[in-house]
């Protein structure tokens, strides 16, 4: 076992003082988010609760403070896949911020450089993931073509220029009308609030 647990009758008792100080800590803002949640799962790990399963519930408690520190990107990337492909290093840094945790004596700081750094690899592949998926920057009729791809039901000119702020009026008509010859957009109605649609069943 690598943690020495609490005495069953002071499990109860310490669960309840270890999340009411981290309410207090981030009411008071004594300390920075990140910093409370990692002080607040590494006490739930030496206090361990239960007689199995304690890891998982752990990282369920990391994702929910990030999610309501407004730290996302575990909706987007399963920090639990990060944890396992560096998890020598997690159960290494865990021990060794543990150590004299009974005595008061621990040293937060291997742990939290841990998380950190965790969360930096999920941002770096979440950052990676976004760039592979966005247009080129360097052509503006990708991007009118990216707009009308997203677009959904009848739209006009003017919803394709709120995607589209740097590109001009001129060069998103002649890419609506090459789609219109190609016969990828229907013309709903012409003038002046002129509406489209993508034909269905084509790109």
């Amino acid at each position: 076992m690598r943690f020495r647990p609490l005495a069953p009758g002071k499990v109860q008792p310490a669960m309840a003082e270890l999340f009411l100080g981290y309410q207090d800590a981030i009411d008071q803002g004594k300390v920075t988010p990140l910093l409370a949640t990692a002080a607040l799962i590494l006490d739930f790990a030496c206090i361990h609760p239960f007689r199995d399963g304690n890891g998982r519930v752990l990282r369920l408690l990391w994702l929910l403070c990030l999610y309501h520190h407004g730290f996302s990107v575990g909706r987007y990337i399963s920090l639990e896949r990060v944890v396992e492909q560096s998890k020598a290093d997690y159960y290494e840094t865990l021990l060794k911020s543990s150590e004299g945790w009974h005595q008061g004596r621990h040293d937060l700081l291997p742990w939290l450089t841990y998380l950190l750094s965790t969360m930096r690899l999920a941002y770096r592949e979440l950052e990676e993931r976004a760039a592979r998926a966005r247009p080129r920057r360097g052509s503006k009729t990708d991007l009118v073509e990216t707009a009308l791809e997203s677009v959904d039901g009848a739209f006009g000119i003017a919803d394709i220029e709120r995607q589209c702020p740097s590109v001009g009026r001129d060069l998103i008509r002649r890419v609506m009308n090459r789609w219109r010859d190609d016969g990828r957009l229907v013309m709903l109605a012409r003038g002046r609030d002129a509406r489209r649609e993508k034909k269905v069943g084509r790109k």
